[in-house]
Formats: C-alpha cells, structure tokens, sequence
C-alpha cells in the first residue's frame, strides 16, 4: 500500500520511445485494459520505414514505471494536409493510462507538440468521447461482435439473406487458406481497391507489417481450383481476430459469396482457435462496406474522432471521399490500368493515414 501511494505521489517525466524500450511499452499495453492492438509499439517502426513519416510514441513513468503511453505521428502532406495523429493508418489510438493524471499529462505534452511543429491539427482516435471542448468528426463507425464457441451457432447467427451468401461460396468449391504470401494477397487487394477507386498502399508495407507483427498478423485466402479470388490481411489481439485489409477479384466478385465465405472462414478459424471477438473494424457511414458488415449482424458503435485545431480553423475533409470533389478523382481511378495504379497507389496512400 505504501508503495502504491509513493508511486501515485511521485512526479511524472514524459519520454519518447527508444528502440531499446519497446518490450516494456508492449507489457503495458498488454496489462491495459485500454490499450488496443494499435496502441503497440511495432507500430512505430512500421509507420517510419514504409512511409517515412516521424513519429512521437510517448510514454510517462513514475519511479521508472510506465504510467501511461501516447503514440503519435506527423504526416504532413501538399494534398491531404499537416497534422500529429494518434494513430494514422489506424482505427483506434489517444492516450491510455492507469491515472486520469498521466492521461491528461500525455494529451497536454501532445497539444503541446502539434503547436512546436506548427500542424494544422492534432487528431485523436478515441474509443469513447474524451475532449467535450474540441470538434469531434461524426464520420466513422466500428463494429464488434462476440463470437460463439460453437463454429455452428455463429453461421446459424449470420442474417438469413448474408447466410445464404456463405453456403454459396462452400456450395461453389471455395476453399480456404493460411498463407504468408504476401505477393498473393497484395494480387488480390490491389485490384479490390483500384475497382472501388481508392490508392493501394506499398507492398513493402504489408511486408513490414507480416514481419513486425509475426503471429499477431496473418493472411487467410480463399481460392477457387488454385486461383485466389479473396484474401484478407488479420491483427490477432488478446481474444480479438481484427480483419484489416480485404478484398476481391473481379472474378471473385462475380462468383457471388466468395467475400461472405472468407469473412465466415475467418471466423471460424478464430473460433476453433480460441478467440471471442470479431473486430469488423472502421466503416465510413452510409457507405457500401457499412451495409455489407450491418448485413452480417454487426451492431455499429461510434468512434470518435476529435481535433485540437493549431493553424486550422475548421474539420478537416480533404481526406475524406465522401467530399463530392473527389468523386471525380474516385471514377478515374477505377479505370486506370492495374499496373499503373500499383505504381502510383503507394506515393498518394502513404499521406491519407
């Protein structure tokens, strides 16, 4: 008890994260209830070497124990814009902590930041509303879902009409496997992201994030006599399997279910592993991929993005594809070559975080 007390009235020090320190930030991150699969320190190796943006992973510790952490990073871009973010390419981020002291020690070292480097805002990503002063982007949503231990109660738990979807694709000879290909998956999502008009990331970064991340990262594909039609990129978490990155052929998109089926083989496979959530992760709302995972039964929660504005002096939307502005940008990339848009992808992804 004296301990504690002498720890809670000790003073705080803010640091920054050094390679040779990520292994504690890890075993707070896996101690704090909070803390989620992008609140871990890999984060910030993978950020700086695919897309060379720097990063401020934050911490404070009392008496040389990590109180609290903070991950952030500067993009700073000609078209999307300057800002500090917690945690760009991510869904969830901010600052996570023991004490309401630490937490608040961390967010005013971060405004203090974004204001030094001269950004046009600071962003948190927060789970749950946190700053009632600062604007808050009403824009994203996520979805969760426990998984049943029993493989058949969750298929009998999918919607009829999306259930059906999934018999398709095992009525269809679809199969499934676990592969470390990233050349594979990348054939896949390539094209799934060009046909929906949106910039491919680098294939160095899914690389980085098999290697950085080892068994928390895994690729499931679906196939069809030896031909990938689906694949999907997944962080495993505690009890949680997180579907990140996923997409379709345009044969795979054809042949209907070939998407319900690696979602429900994904599923399964976590189940019989052992894991009890299913993170559907970030939708934009009224959108194609929204309906798609309320389809499935998915119940969507609000995340709750909010801004600390330093030279902006309003929500910032560039980044946002909904703006009518870019709908012209989204219908020419549709139509661009595969190729070129593999090779262009990479430079305009890297600043959209």
């Amino acid at each position: 008890m004296q301990g504690a007390l002498r720890l809670a009235l000790a003073p705080l020090e803010v640091k920054t994260l050094e390679p040779m320190g990520h292994d504690r930030w890890n075993a707070f991150v896996d101690d704090c209830p909070q803390a989620t699969f992008f609140h871990l320190a890999e984060w910030k190796d993978v950020i700086e070497q695919a897309f060379r943006h720097r990063t401020y992973f934050m911490y404070v510790e009392a008496e040389s124990d990590i109180q609290g952490i903070l991950p952030l990073a500067h993009v700073n871009s000609r078209l999307f814009g300057n800002a500090l973010i917690s945690t760009p390419f991510c869904v969830y981020g901010s600052a996570v902590a023991k004490t309401e002291i630490a937490r608040q020690t961390l967010e005013q070292a971060a405004c203090k930041l974004a204001e030094q480097l001269q950004v046009d805002y600071l962003e948190m990503r927060n789970l749950s509303p946190r700053y009632a002063s600062w604007p808050t982007k009403d824009l994203y949503v996520t979805f969760r879902k426990t998984i049943d231990p029993e493989p058949n109660a969750n298929l009998l738990n999918i919607p009829r009409k999306q259930r059906a979807m999934v018999r398709k694709g095992m009525q269809a000879g679809l199969t499934s496997e676990i592969t470390p290909d990233v050349d594979r998956f990348y054939a896949v999502y390539s094209e799934s992201v060009r046909n929906l008009g949106t910039p491919v990331f680098s294939r160095n970064y899914f690389r980085l994030l098999k290697a950085k991340f080892g068994d928390r990262c895994e690729i499931l594909t679906v196939t069809k006599d030896r031909q990938a039609l689906a694949s999907v990129l997944s962080f495993y978490f505690r009890d949680q399997v997180l579907p990140y990155y996923g997409g379709s052929t345009t044969n795979g998109h054809e042949l209907r279910g070939a998407n319900d089926f690696m979602y429900w083989e994904l599923m399964r496979r976590a189940c019989e592993r052992g894991y009890r959530t299913f993170d559907y992760g970030r939708s934009k709302r009224d959108t194609g991929c929204y309906d798609f995972k309320k389809n499935w039964g998915f119940e969507s929660e609000p995340l709750y993005y909010e801004y600390y504005f330093v030279k902006a002096h309003h929500m910032p939307e560039a980044k946002n594809p909904l703006n009518p502005k870019y709908q012209r940008y989204i219908h020419l990339w549709r139509h661009l070559p595969l190729g070129l848009t593999r090779l262009l992808g990479p430079y305009l992804a890297k600043d959209l975080g």
